[in-house]
């Protein structure tokens, strides 16, 4: 079985990522993404639930919107993070950067086994 498509939609206030976001995807998907933040003056969440990727390049994409967004004036705040991409963004010291991304302790990952 091959993996979804990613897309991105606007659905009111609320930018909507589907499907696998990988390294050839990641280019396309910014640009629409883009697109879609400047058609929208209002603040948006933006919801990952229906993502099925939890790879760095995620990650990378979602600070891009984000450094848009403010140039505009605008607030992004994401919902429906997953678990992986969640532990990766606090892997990598963005989860208290990413608006919505659940803060952990660094201390609860070095006392898991």
């Amino acid at each position: 079985m091959t993996p979804a498509q990613a897309t991105v939609t606007l659905e009111e206030d609320r930018l909507v990522v589907s499907g696998h976001i990988d390294p050839l995807t990641v280019v396309t998907l910014r640009k629409e993404g883009e697109a879609l933040i400047r058609d929208s003056a209002a603040d948006l969440v933006v919801d990952l639930s229906e993502m099925s990727t939890a790879h760095s390049v995620v990650l990378s994409l979602l600070l891009c919107w984000q450094r848009l967004a403010r140039s505009r004036n605008q607030t992004l705040r994401f919902a429906g993070v997953g678990d992986r991409l969640g532990s990766l963004a606090a892997l990598c010291g963005l989860d208290g950067q990413l608006p919505g991304f659940p803060l952990q302790d660094p201390s609860e990952n070095q006392h898991q086994s």
